[in-house]
């Protein structure tokens, strides 16, 4: 079973071109189902069955898993299963029948375009942010680590660094206004932005090239705002935070390497803090990007390729418009609005 799930991971990775997380994530939840397997009797791997996978299935719902968990698991064990029946380890598909609970998905929150708009101009000397733990320490919120091209991060094992702010805090503000301006330009996720290098924004067309699930590129345009926050960076905050390992990589952290998505996490969701606006993170940016986009007229379609979903369903579930546009569209279109 060990041999089986190395090469499993070892399929997603190199054949189906599945992302590191991705890889992680089915690799633990097949570990979990095959551990249940063997304490339901299972000696061998052509031993695994649908009545296994459901059990399995059941007892992650008694121990309070949410429905979109459950969905992803099931997904795993029938992409585990189709495989192991194409590599001769099962008899046969054995995971083809199980269901997937529909997951219930929320919408992020959506900022109003006068909320983006504040959003953007708050990384300045009162927007900086530092979190405070229960024991009363403080810790800044710029605490880099090192991260791959595709904006995986790996452990940065350097010291801990001191306040970033304290030694550059032009640089850091002038890389979260750039980091805000980004996400909201381009409506790009978070892994995506972070996995930017500075050879993949063409300045002239303003556009960025983008890396994202699957391995798949796309150009994404962005406005003169978000060019503004560019020139700034590269000629007076990328420099200033540069060391000998930051690569060709966009954004930096306080120590100089690639800038974390955890950590962009934290910049986004402490500005719009002390911006008193609604709790954000930046995939509601991405979905706010989408929206306002659709209620300015944009086509789905278009949108669909500025946001990299390989399927429209995605997008008409990712992203809605506001009630007032349906409306003029009603009256607009229907014989009898």
């Amino acid at each position: 079973m060990r041999e089986a799930v190395d090469d499993f991971a070892d399929h997603l990775a190199r054949v189906r071109n599945r992302s590191a997380h991705t890889v992680r994530a089915y690799v633990t939840d097949l570990v979990s189902l095959l551990d249940h397997a063997v304490r339901m009797g299972c000696a061998e791997l052509s031993e695994l069955d649908l009545t296994v996978l459901r059990s399995w299935l059941a007892k992650q719902r008694t121990m309070g898993a949410a429905r979109t968990s459950l969905a992803r698991r099931a997904a795993a064990a029938r992409t585990f299963s189709a495989w192991a029946h194409r590599a001769g380890l099962l008899a046969a598909d054995v995971a083809a029948p199980l269901a997937s609970p529909k997951a219930h998905r929320e919408l992020p929150t959506v900022l109003r375009a006068d909320q983006a708009a504040t959003l953007m101009a708050a990384p300045d000397r009162s927007g900086t942010q530092t979190t405070t733990h229960a024991d009363g320490t403080a810790q800044t919120r710029d605490d880099d680590t090192a991260s791959t091209r595709s904006g995986n991060a790996a452990p940065d094992r350097d010291p801990a660094p001191a306040a970033s702010r304290d030694e550059e805090p032009e640089a850091v503000l002038l890389r979260d206004r750039l980091l805000l301006e980004l996400l909201y330009a381009t409506g790009v996720r978070i892994s995506e932005a972070c996995g930017l290098d500075v050879t993949d924004v063409d300045q002239a067309r303003r556009v960025v090239r983008v890396l994202g699930k699957g391995g798949r590129e796309r150009a994404v345009p962005y406005g003169v705002p978000a060019q503004r926050a560019l020139d700034a960076w590269l000629a007076h905050g990328r420099p200033a935070l540069a060391a000998s390992r930051s690569g060709g990589a966009l954004l930096l952290g306080a120590r100089g390497g690639r800038l974390n998505p955890t950590t962009a996490r934290r910049i986004v969701a402490g500005y719009a803090e002390a911006a008193d606006l609604p709790r954000v993170t930046p995939h509601g940016l991405r979905h706010s990007a989408a929206t306002h986009l659709l209620e300015g007229g944009a086509d789905l379609r278009a949108v669909q390729e500025l946001l990299g979903h390989s399927s429209l369903a995605s997008t008409q579930i990712y992203t809605h418009v506001s009630v007032e546009r349906l409306r003029a569209a009603y009256r607009q279109a229907h014989p009898r609005a």
